[in-house]
């Protein structure tokens, strides 16, 4: 079986701090975050042991979770000589384990709007024949979605890795936002960081807190394009005006993606330009192709 795929990187991890969570008034369970020899956070992981209950029996599940630093679901692997089953005491497959990942890394899940009971035929562990008309979904597609044999197995875990431990762990890191951490996620390549800690560092208005300006600098110049035109769009004009700011601008603008470009010529419809700039536009103009031209001549014409 193929468990080496998800095992947990612990170079550079020195310390793990325990949280204890109480789910109901039966149910307490330890989430625990890996901190490196520095103390920063570096990702959430929890030692699961759950019964999962068949059709005369529950039989236990060991397994690890991993979810980064905002809770999002990242990998699972499992303990030393601990193995998943089906039905019948099959133990899972190559293929299962990598199959239970893709299945646990979808958030948007058909489980997500199903109870066990509209997924499973009573006494049995196959898929109901109703169940493709509440999920919306073909009954052959469903399959897909699913291990054969292990759907009681799929649809508990995938209920963990999206469950309560989520919001516990938004609310543990909220105590973790400081300004070093907030460094971290502007500058990481996880965008779910990146458009947080956004959200922390820049007002209503769209001014950014000035120890951040050079990090949203970066995002907007940074390879993913999603991010970039995010924090763009949702950065106050002001923090484009002068010299220095509208000549980095324009070399961003020089290396971009088409939709990149566009993102950036409607931004500076709001922006008092700079005699170099201006001259920039008027020379591009030239060679730009419709979309790029009128957005430039409107910008031209509004300075």
């Amino acid at each position: 079986m193929m468990l080496t795929l998800f095992n947990a990187p612990t170079w550079g991890i020195e310390r793990i701090r325990e949280f204890t969570i109480v789910e109901n008034d039966t149910l307490t369970y330890t989430l625990k975050l890996a901190l490196d020899e520095n103390g920063k956070p570096q990702y959430f992981f929890r030692n699961i042991f759950t019964p999962v209950c068949y059709t005369n029996e529950c039989k236990p599940v060991h397994i690890n979770f991993y979810w980064d630093l905002l809770g999002n679901y990242v990998r699972y692997d499992l303990p030393k000589n601990k193995v998943l089953t089906k039905v019948d005491h099959d133990e899972f497959k190559e293929e299962d384990y990598q199959k239970l990942q893709d299945i646990l890394a979808q958030p948007n899940s058909i489980f997500a709007d199903l109870k066990m009971e509209d997924l499973i035929v009573k006494g049995t562990e196959s898929l109901t024949d109703s169940v493709d008309a509440k999920a919306g979904a073909t009954l052959k597609t469903i399959k897909n979605q699913v291990i054969d044999g292990a759907v009681y197995t799929c649809y508990t875990l995938w209920h963990i890795a999206y469950g309560k431990a989520v919001p516990e762990i938004q609310k543990i890191i909220e105590g973790y936002a400081n300004e070093n951490l907030l460094h971290q996620f502007l500058t990481s390549t996880n965008h779910n960081y990146q458009y947080w800690a956004m959200a922390k560092v820049t007002d209503k208005n769209g001014v950014v807190q000035k120890p951040f300006e050079n990090d949203i600098k970066k995002v907007i110049g940074g390879k993913n394009i999603f991010t970039a035109r995010y924090a763009l769009q949702h950065t106050d004009s002001q923090f484009f005006t002068g010299e220095q700011k509208q000549k980095w601008l324009w070399e961003i603008f020089q290396t971009s993606s088409y939709a990149l470009q566009i993102a950036i010529l409607k931004k500076l419809t709001t922006i008092p330009l700079t005699p170099s700039l201006k001259n920039n536009l008027t020379t591009a103009s030239s060679s730009s192709n419709e979309e790029q031209a009128k957005l430039i001549n409107a910008i031209l014409a509004k300075q």
